[in-house]
This record gives structure tokens, C-alpha cells and sequence, in this order.
């Protein structure tokens, strides 16, 4: 290998080595392309300049030809594949670990055997990827876990290698679901909590009020993401946060739809535009990662804040009439860029039914008129639309069962639904590595429509899909130095940008009396938390235990730590806001003769649900639940699964006999603050900070500037009688000090704050 690689550089004087089995030609005046020796790709030498023979036929075609516009070379590809190839690239993967997990999410074998048991490399391509790469001819993966950076380079060389060797060489378009955040904790961020910088999530961002430090985050996320061989991010998610029941608040901007417009661009713009030597054309480069905005036309307007990924949250409302609103972050953010990218690479319709709106009653991912007149026609998107990952698989056996999500499309088969998808207007299906249901939807649209029209449906998709593998470089070079992955990602300068916005986004609510901030060596008493039992997004129990919430050896660094409230100079506690009971559903309930559905609670304590609707304003379920036709939980009750953290924070009051308390509440959605606001001093929320961040705050080494993205309401009534699709319409809390929790509150160490971004972003 290396004779030969001493040979080629002799002959040529532009070789050199990247990683064992990966060779780099520079072109004088173009970019400098990589390949897989293992792979036939030949390089053509056309007068002083070098291309790479993707398709092996000894000849320069315009779709390896680089100087060329990427709209023509992608053109010019598509007329050269077959239906067969078309719709693998259709495909976006399920989600994929590296190495693959052994068993449930994101499991894979190597060899036939689990990756424990099979000697591969933890940057080994799995069994499952080689199988939907070549049969399937699928080139969009998604990718959750990485066992470090280095093995995620490895392992996209490997990826890289294998399809480059296949026909016509299109490279593998990596994805990633957000992974910046501290802790993954659920199927649309399984990636997260790894080796790489950490940010707030999405409301810590809009907290922040600033769309540059949201741009500036972009910009790194990007850096690292080309460093793990991800080209596409599944995000940001611009949903508007008017729903405060809704599950998925957390990774929204909030409920301002300006803000929230001027943090999607700014996000996207971060993520898609390269600067200086790493610019291809056209703020496309090297840096570059494809932004994939979501949920089109908004997923916040959740009727009762039930979550779409299960059959009883199929529904989005509006009964304020506010639907225009939701799509401000899109066509007012993601589609008009401040960079030169212009718009997003690529839209994600949600799974909700957007009731009274799509005049057909189906989900999105199948409404003609929100993704073809609305969103093409209205608004002149010509990017990807990718459905929502399982939408076209058949749901689970209760609406509580975590599986496919065909709303409005339940009766109908998996090849029915690619078909509907796709007349729709739908260019992609997340979570399918299958090929067969895209192939019988192109025979569905031949017997209807004739040969010629469905392939040039296909022809159109293709090419949309393929402009984003082009213009990021993946053909001229999708490879990657393992050592400088390693180097880049999470590295000190991007660590520091990330815990600085972590800063920024705290929100001081409470400061009676100046107790904050706490300076000098005091000593400070924690209370450990009760967590009970509890299961996760994929329904994974976790047994109930008694800690510290929080990292004490970190808080070690500011104060001393006693067990002891008497000898204490004040006390922190650190609780999460109310975790709902039942999430909004309850076999249970439905086992006992009830409809299964449940209030979603935002305080602690029991709580009956006598303000709500007597009638739900969607229904229908016509499979698993064909008998319901109210899903009202009027006057039934709910207790928050983490309702001891309120007895933590009663209970330190008591111990601590006067002396100053301090709340943190890691608040992952809106809360009702009246059970215990009165009984401490000091109140912060932030939205998964580090420990280290809020010490900073509480030590006084940095002053809060955060201010609420969102409205705290005074009572559970409020929250109720609040429309699902209507920001700023619920009475707010006003705590002891006369401050009330409303959007755009916050405090510093002088009192409320009332600055440029309060006139900026008002209500």
C-alpha cells in the first residue's frame, strides 16, 4: 500500500495520505478530492486538473465534472439512475449506532453477531447498513450514539468507502438529531450528552434573547458535526411553544413567533453558510451541514399537550384561529436566510393532524394542500420535504404503544401511505430503510398516472435530494482525518462558547431580600431528591432511588457541602418542574372503563381537571380506538410523577429555620410556581445548564440576564381555559415581590431587567 501510494505521488506530486486507505489529490485551482483506494474509483487527469470516475467509465460526466452548477450536475445524475436507485435515495435510515447497540433501539449485528461477540472494530459498517446501502440503495442515514469521535470519522470512511464502490459512487448523507444538549432523553435526541460541546436546548436559547449567540452556535455545531461525517442536522425545531402542556416545549424557540423567526434564521444560517476558503459557492462549503427545519406547519398546538409520536396526541387545534401565526418561523425564519444559503435545505412535516386545516383530515406528512399548495405553492419551497421518522408504519396496538404514526391514514397499507406521501408532495420517508413500499407507490402512480409522469415525479425528488449531497462537497471529498475529528470536536474553544450561553440563558425569577448572589466560602446544604419509578420515551423502567441531583464535587470548587442543615449558611435545592403522571394517557384509565385520556398537570400537587373542555375538539381513532369520540378528562386527577421534589423544597424551608433557600427548577416546560414560592428566597430556572453554569450564577461570578421565553401561569384554571394555538393568552403568576412571570421577565443583580431585547421581543 504504501509503495504504491509513494508511486502515485511521484507520478502525480499531489498524493498524500488520509488515514490508512483514503488518498488525496489537490487540484491548482479547485477542491481537492478524496477516495477509497479499495473502492475502483479512478482519477481523470484533464489538462492541469483532476476528477474523480465515480461511475468507472473512463470518461468525465457532468455530474463528476466539479466546475459545474450543482442544479445541472445533479440533473444530469438523476437521468442516469433507475427508478430502483432513485427511490433507495428516498430512503432516510432508522436510527444508527456506532457501533450498533445489541438489542431494542438502534440495534445491529456484524456478522451475524452482536458487536460484543464479533471482533469488528466499533467503526465497523454493520450488517443492517451494508444491507439497505446496496440492496435498498439507500444513502441517507441517521446517526444517534458514537463511541467517540474518532470512531464516528472511522466509521464514516468505512460507510463512504463501501457506496463509493458501488454504482455510480453517490455518497452517504449523514444526519444527526440534536446532540449538542446535556442529556439525551428521548427518540429525537438519542444522540446528545457525547463528546462535543454543550449548549442550552432550544427555550435556553430563546432565553437568551440573542439570535447571534443561537448563529455563533450554529456555526460551531456545524464544525463539529462535518468532523463526525454528519452533513444534514434534523433541526432546529421552530414549532411555537403555545401549547404549555406540550411535551416537546423544551427544544422550542418559545412562543414568540418573531423570536422565534429570528432564532431559526439565525440557526440556520450558522449551520449552512461557509466563509472564506471553506465556501464551495454560494455560502456552500466545507462547513457547511444541511439544515432540516421542523415540524412543518407548526407541532405546538397540541390539543390538551398530547404528543404526536403516540395515536392520543394525533391532533393539533386551533381554536383561536391562529394558524398563521405557527408558520411565521418558517416562511418569515428558515426560508428567508440572512446568508447567502437563502433557505433551509430541507422541511420536516409533523406527525399532527392539523385539524380543520388540512381539508382531507389527514396527517401532514400526507396533506396536499399544506406541503403542495401552502408550502410550494404559496411560499415557493423548492428544498426536501422528509416526513417525520415512522410515518408510514402501521400504529401500535393502543394509542399509548410507541410505533408507526399514520394519522388521518390508519386504515390504509404501508405501500398506500408511500403513495399518498408522495402525491402529496413528500420527497423523503424518515425511518424507512425499505425500499419495496417506494417501488409499489411508483407502480400505484403508473397505473394511475402513466410511466412518464410518475418517473418524472421521481426524477424531481431526486434531484432535490441530491443538491444537498452536492453542495456540501461529499463528492468530491466525504472523507475524514480520524485524528483531526478527535482534535475538533468539544475541543476547549467551542466548550467555553457553549457553557458562555449556558450562562446567558439562567433566569433569575426571585431575588427577596438580595439573598443572591451568595459570595465568599459559605457552607451550603443539599437535600438529595426522591426520583420514583419511572419509564422512558421507549418505555424502559428505571427503578426509584434517593441523590443529589446535581454534581457536588463541582459546587465543591465554590462552597463546602454539609449534611447538616443547622451548621449551613443557606441551602441550594435543585428540582425539575412537574413531570405529568400520565403524560395525558392512561391504559389504566381506558382497562377500567374510562377513555384513557388524562390531564397534563404544570404544578406538583393532585390536581383535578374541573376547568377542562367537556368536549374535546378532535377525535377519532378508527383502529385502536374506534369508540372514542370525547377524549375530555374534565374532573379526572393527576399527581406529577416528581411530586416529592415540592415536600424537598417544604422540607428545607423547615430545616433550614429562616436561613435563606434558593431554588434551581431545570424547567422543561411551563410551571405553576404559587406551591412554594412564598416559602424560599431566591429562584432560578434554566433549561439543562450544567451545574457548573448555575454555581456561576449563584456565586456571583456572573450576573443572570436570561429572561422567560415563555409565560408561567398563575393556576392550573388558566393553563385550561388558555387557547392551544394562542401565545400570551394565560394569566401569569405573580410571586410575594409584586414580579410577574410573564414572556420576557427576568431579573439581574439590580432588579428586573428592561433592556433592548424587552423592546425588541415584547408580546
Amino acid at each position: 500500500m504504501i509503495k504504491g501510494i509513494i508511486t502515485l505521488s511521484l507520478l502525480l506530486g499531489v498524493m498524500h495520505v488520509q488515514g490508512q486507505n483514503y488518498l488525496t489529490i489537490a487540484n491548482p485551482k479547485g477542491p481537492a478530492l478524496g477516495y477509497a483506494s479499495s473502492s475502483g474509483v479512478k482519477i481523470l487527469h484533464i489538462g492541469k486538473l483532476y476528477f474523480k470516475d465515480l461511475n468507472k467509465n473512463g470518461k468525465l460526466d457532468k455530474y463528476e465534472d466539479w466546475r459545474l452548477p450543482v442544479e445541472e450536475r445533479a440533473k444530469d445524475l438523476v437521468s442516469k439512475m433507475t427508478v430502483e436507485q432513485m427511490a433507495g435515495l428516498m430512503l432516510y435510515s432508522l436510527h444508527q449506532a456506532i457501533p450498533s447497540h445489541e438489542g431494542g433501539f438502534a440495534s445491529g449485528t456484524y456478522n451475524g453477531q452482536p458487536f460484543s461477540k464479533s471482533g469488528a472494530a466499533p467503526s465497523a459498517t454493520s450488517d443492517q447498513q451494508k444491507q439497505f446501502l446496496q440492496s435498498d440503495n439507500l444513502r441517507h442515514i441517521l446517526i444517534t450514539t458514537v463511541a467517540s469521535p474518532a470512531v464516528a470519522a472511522a466509521w464514516n470512511n468505512n460507510v463512504q468507502a463501501y457506496v463509493e464502490g458501488l454504482p455510480l459512487g453517490i455518497p452517504v448523507n449523514n444526519s444527526s438529531d440534536p446532540r449538542h444538549v446535556v442529556q439525551a432523553n428521548a427518540e429525537f435526541n438519542a444522540g446528545a450528552g457525547g463528546e462535543i460541546s454543550q449548549w442550552p436546548d432550544g427555550l435556553g436559547m430563546a432565553a437568551t434573547f440573542d439570535p447571534g449567540i443561537v448563529k455563533q452556535f450554529g456555526s460551531i455545531a456545524a464544525r463539529e458535526y462535518r468532523a463526525l461525517g454528519i452533513t444534514t442536522a434534523l433541526s432546529p425545531q421552530v414549532d411555537l411553544a403555545t401549547e404549555p402542556r406540550w411535551y416537546r416545549l423544551i427544544s422550542t424557540f418559545g412562543e414568540s413567533p418573531v423570536l422565534s423567526a429570528d432564532m431559526a434564521r439565525a440557526y440556520i444560517d450558522g449551520f449552512q453558510t461557509s466563509v472564506g476558503g471553506d465556501e464551495i459557492k454560494d455560502g456552500w462549503g466545507w462547513t457547511s451541514v444541511n439544515a432540516m427545519v421542523k415540524h412543518w406547519p407548526g407541532g405546538g398546538p397540541e390539543e390538551g399537550g398530547r404528543d404526536a409520536h403516540f395515536a392520543y396526541g394525533k391532533y393539533a387545534v386551533y381554536p383561536g384561529k391562529n394558524f398563521a401565526a405557527h408558520t411565521s418561523p418558517f416562511v418569515d425564519g428558515a426560508l428567508k436566510l440572512g446568508g447567502k444559503t437563502k433557505a433551509a435545505a430541507a422541511v420536516m412535516p409533523y406527525y399532527t393532524i392539523s385539524y380543520g386545516i388540512d381539508p382531507k383530515g389527514v396527517g401532514n406528512g400526507y396533506s396536499k394542500y399544506l406541503l403542495t399548495d401552502l408550502l410550494r405553492g404559496q411560499y415557493h419551497y423548492d428544498g426536501v420535504i422528509c416526513t417525520d421518522w415512522m410515518i408510514t408504519g402501521n400504529e401500535g396496538a393502543a394509542p399509548d404503544v410507541f410505533e408507526g404514526k399514520p394519522w388521518g391514514m390508519e386504515t390504509k397499507t404501508v405501500d398506500e401511505r408511500h403513495y399518498q406521501a408522495l402525491m402529496a408532495g413528500v420527497d423523503q420517508f424518515g425511518g424507512n430503510n425499505d425500499m419495496k413500499p417506494v417501488m409499489a407507490a411508483y407502480q400505484m402512480g403508473v397505473k394511475e398516472h402513466g410511466e412518464a409522469f410518475m418517473k418524472e415525479r421521481f426524477q424531481r425528488s431526486a434531484v432535490r435530494l441530491l443538491k444537498n449531497i452536492f453542495r456540501v462537497g461529499l463528492f468530491e471529498n466525504p472523507y475524514l482525518d480520524s485524528e483531526k475529528s478527535k482534535a475538533l470536536v468539544g475541543n476547549p474553544e467551542f466548550m467555553k462558547a457553549g457553557f458562555e450561553a449556558q450562562l446567558k440563558s439562567v433566569v433569575l425569577l426571585k431575588n427577596h431580600g438580595n439573598v443572591l448572589p451568595v459570595t465568599g466560602r459559605k457552607t451550603v446544604y443539599i437535600p438529595k431528591i426522591y426520583y420514583p419509578m419511572s419509564k422512558n420515551w421507549w418505555g424502559m423502567a428505571t427503578l426509584p432511588h434517593f441523590d443529589y441531583p446535581v454534581d457536588t464535587n463541582t459546587i465543591k470548587k465554590y462552597y463546602n457541602i454539609t449534611n447538616a442543615p443547622e451548621k449551613a449558611d443557606f441551602a441550594i435545592v435543585f428540582v425539575a418542574s412537574p413531570v405529568s403522571g400520565d403524560n395525558g394517557y392512561s391504559a389504566e384509565d381506558r382497562k377500567a372503563g374510562g377513555n384513557g385520556y388524562k390531564p397534563i398537570t404544570l404544578q406538583y400537587g393532585m390536581y383535578k381537571a374541573v376547568e377542562a373542555r367537556e368536549q374535546s375538539i378532535a377525535a377519532g381513532d378508527p383502529v385502536v380506538a374506534p369508540a372514542v369520540k370525547n377524549r375530555s378528562y374534565k374532573n379526572k386527577e393527576v399527581m406529577a410523577n416528581n411530586f416529592m421534589d415540592l415536600q424537598t423544597i417544604l422540607d428545607t424551608r423547615s430545616v433550614m429555620n429562616g436561613k435563606p433557600v434558593i431554588v434551581a427548577v431545570n424547567v422543561g416546560k411551563p410551571m405553576v410556581f404559587g406551591e412554594f414560592e412564598k416559602r424560599v428566597d431566591g429562584l432560578l430556572v434554566h433549561f439543562g445548564v450544567s451545574t457548573g453554569a448555575l454555581m456561576e450564577i449563584i456565586s456571583g461570578k456572573t450576573a443572570p440576564s436570561g429572561l422567560l421565553p415563555l409565560q408561567m401561569p398563575k393556576d392550573m384554571a388558566t393553563v385550561e381555559k388558555q387557547n392551544e394555538d394562542v401565545p400570551y393568552d394565560m394569566d401569569c403568576y405573580e410571586d410575594a415581590d409584586g414580579h410577574s412571570y410573564d414572556f420576557g421577565y427576568g431579573l439581574d443583580w439590580k432588579g428586573v431587567i428592561r433592556d433592548a431585547r424587552n423592546e425588541r421581543y415584547h408580546k
